[in-house]
């Protein structure tokens, strides 16, 4: 027997709440693990509350990420003992999650846990810091270096932005950071930001393009924002896209492009291949202060995880939330 969060919905509205399960319950799949840390992400916050169906059937158990011992194995790759983590691959949307003690799925999701790193500081990271990596690695790609210009990132407080600013002002890069909790700025300065603005100057309506501020952007908020940051990106600059905080509409023109020529990159997490998924890993074990990490990390219980989604949705939760699901 083990406890979990359950999703089950009830003429339409979703309700959540820890059971009891039996391991006879788990879905099908070629591993088992004993899970010891989850983690909240605003997808979580959005599935557990029921606001944007996240959810593909009912029940469900919540949590996009996990990392655990395998208890059992049928894979090639797997033996129980081994240390592992996940992160997408539709787990707590399509396929039960990590919000739970026990998990059973494909061992193809799975990934050995990155030497450096423990279970608990690879949750703090979760899917929020491994798409933070993934937006670093696009601007690498894209060629921008420290000290070629400012990066922007929006969403500052989130745990995308934290693990961004944390990631980016280690390997060198100056960061400018957004929030609408401007009082929260010594935090964002103690993460490594050289500088915080109000993001009041970029989500409302703006010009097509506008003055030149930053080489490169990571954004997690989508709408006005986005819309606005590729407007104020200098001449052949790129934007990571990886958030909606703010909507999933796009108001902009193609003046940055075709003007400035810079460079949008669409960011998903989800289905990511596993050679890229092990290097946005390696990179953060090796490129990640466990300081300032432990600096915007709080650990909660699986019970107190349903009543943080709506804080978390709320924008109430500064940094990232790792969730012992044995508490």
């Amino acid at each position: 027997m083990f406890n979990a969060i359950v999703l089950t919905q009830e003429e339409g509205k979703t309700q959540a709440q820890v059971q009891v399960l039996d391991e006879a319950d788990l879905p099908a799949g070629d591993v088992t693990i004993r899970v010891a840390y989850s983690t909240l992400n605003y997808k979580d916050g959005l599935a557990i509350t029921g606001k944007a169906p996240v959810v593909r059937s009912f029940p469900m158990v919540p949590g996009i990420d996990l990392a655990g011992v395998v208890e059992a194995s049928s894979h090639a790759d797997w033996r129980p003992g081994d240390t592992v983590i996940l992160n997408g691959w539709g787990v707590g949307e399509r396929h039960w999650g990590g919000l739970a003690q026990k998990a059973r799925l494909s061992g193809d999701w799975l990934i050995p846990l990155p030497q450096g790193l423990t279970s608990r500081q690879a949750m703090a990271i979760g899917t929020a810091g491994y798409t933070a990596m993934l937006c670093v690695m696009a601007l690498e790609r894209h060629g921008i270096r420290p000290g070629d210009g400012d990066i922007l990132v929006t969403g500052a407080n989130g745990g995308v932005g934290g693990i961004a600013i944390a990631v980016l002002a280690k390997k060198g890069y100056r960061v400018i950071a957004t929030t609408g909790r401007i009082m929260e700025s010594a935090y964002l300065l103690g993460l490594g930001a050289a500088e915080v603005i109000d993001r009041a100057e970029l989500n409302g309506p703006g010009k097509p393009l506008m003055k030149e501020r930053w080489l490169g952007v990571v954004d997690t908020v989508g709408s006005h924002t986005l819309a606005n940051a590729c407007a104020s990106t200098y001449y052949n600059g790129a934007v990571a896209a990886c958030g909606l905080a703010q909507g999933m509409d796009f108001p902009a023109t193609v003046a940055p492009f075709i003007l400035r020529g810079i460079t949008l990159h669409g960011i998903d997490s989800v289905m990511v291949p596993r050679e890229r998924r092990l290097q946005a890993w390696g990179r953060l074990a090796a490129d990640l202060d466990p300081q300032r990490l432990e600096a915007i990390t709080r650990e909660i219980g699986l019970s107190q995880a349903i009543a943080a989604a709506t804080d978390l949705l709320n924008g109430e939760v500064r940094g990232r939330l790792v969730v012992d699901v044995n508490a």
